[in-house]
């Protein structure tokens, strides 16, 4: 095992993170920037390290070699993806924890994702995932498949670089648009085009690889509750699912990534409609969502990433992973809970619920000043209860227990949704929430 670990990202997930790390007696060596000096992470840490960016490779690895750091634990977004990064950790004889660079590739343009899952023979969503870029194919191809289509940055995520396309009219103008996007938001102006499907779930399974060749699947989330393609509400596990439909799919991914010999943590994801799953791509990290998937198995993923990149196996066969009752997570983020206008600044009051089967995930405080840089996500409530209506219940109770003052946060939106009947009933899909938002707009 390590004797320390650096984490390089902030926030809740580096105060999470460093969690794992002291119960397991790792020293936890921080990074930080400039706008970061003095956060909660900060505080928790053993030893902290100034740099200028969480983006900057070159003066992260140069932290983390004059704190002689022996890992590295990226998080999720920054560079945790970034397979230059992992090879250049390698290089200067730091581990990254996370997966081998290669698989990092291959999974992560969308296009490669989806021929390498196909060859596994996992579900995957009709399209066109070619090298053919040029306007006219690309129309003839999308005119081939059946409107309507989406078109998608192959590099994207956070729902930049996708378009809807209704009509065979419309489509260059989308493709131009997602193509700019793409360029501006990724530096790779790429896309893809997939069948558009109609009102389907968001369904995830949570994958994880040893070096010696062990894969286990976790079960399922369900993070249909989107709004433009960003997940606010997960569940674990998805309502949506019965006994054979969960053990199914989940048997598919670990097939499928034990072909690929995957290592480390991953999310395998599906659109769901009609009893049919469609893979749609993976994330070769560990996700924002993670903790329902603890609450329901009882099993720590970060300590399973910090043995596995230590070189250890899993310290459970799939056998050994059950699940219990039903978990919900809540992203509360520091915006405006009807125009999604980000609200930075101090916040004056901060209380946190608890109780029985009640977690709270956050770097925030009262006094703390969210800076403005960053992405808004300020903190997680998670909470577990014995059957989904439980969770629901217990949901309802400390939703109205959390008090974040002095700016808007999004606590009001998941106040109204925990007592709406279509969510009470499980009944919901990825368009139902900006739906929502489209009915109840003042």
């Amino acid at each position: 095992m390590f004797a320390n670990v650096l984490i390089a990202n902030r926030g809740e997930i580096a105060c999470r993170i460093i969690a794992t790390a002291k119960r397991l007696g790792l020293e936890a060596i921080a990074l930080h920037t400039p706008a970061d000096r003095g956060a909660r992470f900060t505080r928790l840490a053993d030893r902290v390290v100034e740099v200028p960016s969480y983006l900057d490779a070159q003066a992260i690895v140069a932290a983390a070699k004059a704190a002689g750091a022996e890992c590295l634990h990226p998080g999720y977004g920054f560079l945790s993806e970034n397979a230059d990064f992992a090879e250049y950790c390698a290089i200067e004889d730091i581990v990254f924890v996370g997966p081998p660079p290669e698989a990092m590739r291959a999974m992560g343009l969308k296009s490669s994702a989806k021929a390498v899952v196909a060859r596994t023979g996992a579900p995957v969503v009709p399209g066109y995932y070619g090298e053919n870029q040029t306007a006219k194919f690309m129309r003839e191809r999308a005119y081939q498949l059946g409107y309507p289509v989406l078109i998608k940055a192959i590099a994207g995520g956070g729902g930049r670089g996708i378009r809807r396309v209704d009509s065979h009219i419309e489509f260059e103008a989308a493709l131009e648009s997602a193509q700019r996007e793409a360029e501006a938001s990724f530096g790779d102006g790429r896309v893809l085009i997939e069948k558009f499907i109609a009102s389907p779930r968001h369904i995830e399974v949570q994958v994880f690889g040893d070096t010696h060749g062990n894969v286990v699947h976790l079960y399922e989330r369900d993070c249909s509750l989107q709004r433009r393609h960003q997940k606010i509400w997960e569940e674990a596990n998805s309502p949506a699912l019965n006994v054979e439909q969960r053990m199914k799919i989940g048997e598919i991914c670990a097939a499928a990534m034990r072909k690929l010999k995957y290592r480390g943590a991953g999310t395998v994801e599906f659109l769901y409609e009609n009893g049919e799953f469609f893979f749609i791509e993976m994330n070769t990290r560990l996700q924002v969502e993670h903790p329902i998937t603890e609450a329901i198995t009882g099993i720590d993923l970060v300590n399973e990433q910090i043995r596995v990149a230590a070189g250890a196996g899993l310290s459970v066969t799939q056998a050994d992973i059950v699940f219990s009752g039903h978990a919900i997570e809540c992203r509360i983020n520091a915006e405006d809970p009807r125009t999604f206008v980000p609200s930075p600044g101090t916040i004056t009051h901060f209380h946190a619920p608890g109780g029985l089967g009640v977690r709270v995930d956050s770097g925030a405080y009262q006094g703390y000043k969210i800076p403005p840089y960053y992405d808004s996500l300020i903190g997680k409530l998670i909470v577990h209860g014995r059957t989904r209506v439980e969770c629901m219940m217990r949901l309802r109770r400390v939703l109205d227990e959390f008090v974040i003052d002095g700016i808007k946060t999004t606590l009001p939106l998941f106040q109204d949704l925990v007592t709406n009947p279509d969510i009470a009933n499980g009944d919901y899909d990825i368009h139902w929430l900006e739906e929502y938002l489209a009915k109840t707009a003042v």
